[in-house]
């Protein structure tokens, strides 16, 4: 119910909605308009704002919300609010985060919802305004910045505000593989011959699994020769950076996740390619520096060229230790761990590729199992 006089009442989904009117200049007459809240009181002094600043932006001043525009759904534009928890982010998350939402932004939504107000913001709206021909992974990462500024908006000013879905797969989704037991026959001969960092780093992607940036990042510190085991503690990538000379830069961070953060066991074989080039620098690949993973994708093209192989990207390594490990028996449990995934569906859909051999071995199996009850049976 309202309280008498004020016009302030509490809504059916606990928030309290204070109402007040203002005039409208360009229809040149009286409007009422809405500001929420979580409590009675902050919908009153929201009130008092706003009836003081009516049809005027508010200004900033000591206990009012420092946002550029009037203090309501309709009056705050989609732009503001993303940038305002871009600025958030910058703040509280991995500068990798912040380069990657603010890319997307600039590039994607900045321009294309300029002057659109939050209230505009609906999944038929967002779909007519985005072009036909992005990638899904480009997609799934404009509608991660919608929701997560939406949400911002919400907690941030007490808003009702959707949650965008993204519509489904417009293009084919591109198989991912892993080299063949062919391609793998031509390259291991290569990286055992003339063995140089490089090669090794190869060898060691294939022992592990490692992401490039983790491989890049890893520090003789992170091996445990006693008890066998790589920790990955680190990554790094290259990175847009302002106010210096150069454009990009490489920044050393944090693993992806908490998962990412790992420990790996180290076969001896392994173990003993890498004793041949320990020494007293930091970084294993980087010597004093962490190396620059376009450089090791470099090498890595011309160890493919040198072994008669196809161009690749260097991320293929990942996908052949995964199906590797699971055509050899290893459980999706602890690949998905190795792996530094938060789930085991991502390994399973991502990562592992059965090959035609496999598939014909689990029915060799199968036969063999059938022909058993068939032989007991007769």
């Amino acid at each position: 119910m309202a309280r008498h006089g004020e016009n302030i009442r509490k809504r059916k989904d606990g928030r309290w909605e204070g109402r007040y009117r203002d005039y409208h200049k360009e229809k040149e007459k009286c409007i009422y308009r809405s500001v929420y809240g979580r409590s009675y009181k902050e919908v009153k002094e929201k009130l008092a704002i706003q009836r003081n600043f009516s049809g005027k932006p508010l200004q900033k001043e000591s206990g009012q919300i420092p946002f550029h525009g009037l203090c309501m759904e309709n009056g705050i534009l989609f732009t503001d609010i993303t940038e305002e928890w871009l600025e958030m982010v910058r703040q509280t998350k991995k500068p990798s985060t912040y380069v990657k939402y603010s890319v997307v932004y600039q590039n994607h939504l900045k321009g294309t919802f300029r002057d659109v107000f939050l209230s505009e913001i609906t999944e038929a709206a967002v779909t007519g305004k985005l072009s036909d021909s992005l990638s899904d992974s480009l997609l799934k990462s404009i509608y991660c910045v919608l929701n997560q500024s939406l949400k911002f908006a919400s907690r941030r000013y007490v808003l009702s505000v959707p949650i965008l879905k993204k519509p489904a797969s417009r293009m084919p989704n591109k198989t991912v593989t892993a080299l063949t037991r062919k391609e793998q026959a031509k390259l291991f001969p290569v990286l055992y011959q003339n063995t140089d960092s490089f090669k090794m780093a190869v060898i060691l992607c294939l022992y592990t699994g490692l992401r490039l940036g983790e491989l890049c990042a890893l520090r003789w510190s992170d091996i445990d020769w006693e008890n066998q085991i790589l920790t990955v503690n680190r990554t790094v990538q290259r990175l847009p950076v302002k106010n210096q000379n150069k454009k990009t830069a490489l920044l050393e961070t944090a693993p992806k996740s908490s998962y990412s953060r790992r420990e790996i066991p180290l076969s001896a074989a392994v173990l003993k390619i890498l004793s041949h080039f320990r020494n007293n620098k930091k970084y294993i690949f980087g010597g004093d520096t962490s190396m620059d993973p376009r450089k090791m994708q470099r090498h890595f093209k011309k160890i493919l060229k040198e072994a008669g192989l196809s161009d690749k990207n260097f991320h293929i390594l990942r996908h052949t230790f995964a199906t590797n490990c699971i055509e050899e028996g290893t459980d999706v449990k602890s690949l998905s761990e190795m792996l530094g995934h938060s789930d085991v569906g991502i390994t399973l859909n991502r990562y592992v590729h059965p090959t035609m051999n496999t598939k014909r071995k689990h029915i060799d199996i199968l036969s063999t199992f059938y022909g058993q009850i068939y032989g007991w049976a007769g």
